[in-house]
Formats: C-alpha cells, sequence, structure tokens
C-alpha cells in the first residue's frame, strides 16, 4: 500500500481523475456488504462517471478525493514550509497520495450546488482538512450542525447506505481516525471549534499536523492491507 499514484498519472494531470490505477483499488476496496447485508457494487463502466453503482439501494456517482493537504499552495505558509527539509517535505505529499490518504465521495452536482469535495476544499472553516470532513459527518449522523450541514444533508441516501456514523467510519477503514467508542474524531490539530482557523500558524503547528496526518495514513494503509488479505 506504498504506490504513490502520481506515478502512473500523465504529466500534469490529477491522480483522483487519471491515475488507473487508483481507479482500479477504490473498485476493489469499496465493492463490498454495507451494514445492511447489500453489496456496494461499485463499476466502472458508465461513460463519464468515474465510480457508479446502481441497484435497490439507489444509484450513486462517485468520484476520487485526495483527502490530506500539505497545504504547499498556501502563499502565508511558504515561510513556515521552507523551514522543512525538502526531503522531509517530498516524503509526506508521497504518502499523501497512497490509498490510505484517498476517499471517495458522490460527484453528481444537486440542486447545481457544490459536491462535498469542492465545498470541503472552498470552506474557509474546513480548507480540505480530512478531519474536520469527518467531524462534519460525524456531526451529520447524530444531527448536528457544522460547516457542511447543508452540503452533506444533500447527499443523505449516500450516507444512509452506511446507518450510522460507526457503519461510516468501519466502510471506509477510518478507524485510525476516532476513538474506539466512534464517539469523537482524532484531529490532527487540536481543535477548538469551527470558528478557530483550520490552518496551522506556526512551525510547530504544521510539523504537528503532519506527524498526525502521517500517522494516520500510515495506520490507515496498514488497515486497508488487513482488510484485503482478509478478503
Amino acid at each position: 500500500m506504498t504506490f504513490d499514484f502520481r506515478d502512473d498519472t500523465p504529466p500534469g494531470k490529477d491522480p483522483d481523475a487519471c491515475s488507473p490505477t487508483l481507479r482500479t483499488y477504490h473498485r476493489w476496496l469499496w465493492t463490498k456488504p454495507l451494514p445492511s447485508g447489500g453489496v456496494f457494487q461499485l463499476r466502472a463502466n458508465k461513460p463519464g462517471v468515474y465510480l457508479h453503482h446502481v441497484s435497490e439501494l439507489g444509484e450513486f456517482f462517485l468520484s476520487s478525493d485526495s483527502v490530506i493537504p500539505s497545504f504547499r499552495k498556501e502563499r502565508g505558509l511558504s515561510h513556515i514550509r521552507e523551514q522543512i527539509a525538502q526531503h522531509d517535505r517530498d516524503t509526506f505529499v508521497r504518502l499523501t497520495y497512497t490509498i490510505g490518504g484517498m476517499m471517495v465521495f458522490p460527484a453528481n452536482q444537486v440542486a447545481r450546488k457544490m459536491t462535498i469535495n469542492g465545498q470541503r476544499g472552498c470552506h474557509p472553516r474546513i480548507n480540505d482538512r480530512f478531519d474536520l470532513t469527518v467531524e462534519c459527518i460525524r456531526r451529520h449522523y447524530i444531527g448536528s450542525q457544522s460547516p457542511l450541514s447543508a452540503t452533506l444533508g444533500r447527499y443523505a441516501d449516500f450516507f444512509r447506505l452506511f446507518e450510522s456514523f460507526e457503519g461510516y467510519v468501519d466502510f471506509f477503514l477510518l478507524n485510525d481516525l476516532v476513538t474506539r467508542d466512534y464517539s469523537a474524531v482524532r484531529f490532527f490539530s487540536p481543535f477548538t471549534g469551527f470558528d478557530a482557523s483550520p490552518l496551522p500558524t506556526t512551525l510547530q503547528e504544521y510539523v504537528e499536523y503532519c506527524d498526525c496526518a502521517s500517522e494516520f495514513v500510515h495506520a490507515r494503509n496498514m488497515r486497508i492491507l488487513d482488510s484485503n488479505a482478509a478478503r
């Protein structure tokens, strides 16, 4: 589970859309039984659709999303990142492009509004952070508000497939991002609420974010490997 999906992506293209290996991994990993017992069969044969499911469960159009940002395009963080050795920066980015740093979300627009991928990437209180996204999903399942409430609500049929936050976490092998009882998210940076900026503001905060995110991706890669071996 160490394959960097940039390695089979054409130059200048996005691995989420153009890596054939990533698409194969997603299709294999997430085609499996749901909590209801029905199989979430994913296919890659519908023109213009990354992955597709249709059955009595409903119809779902999915796309891939790289979920662990390095914030290398954030100009306000350039002075912080420059204090970290290039090798360490490259190592972190390479890790984020392994399967442990990848997810699938619904790809179809509802009422011409942003998808989950788009909204979580541009919302100033999420800024593409996966731990904060998962906290929003946790709140969705318990009926609590978050910056992504409206967006997640548009895809309620997708989240119903997993029946509960626990079901969602177990299905997508996100267990290393939550506590054992599924009651809380293990954040990559100290979380005091969505009013605070999601971006690190000091070198120490950035290093802590990278360390925690790396720990999660490594752990999820191993969890995915073990799950795959058991099938």
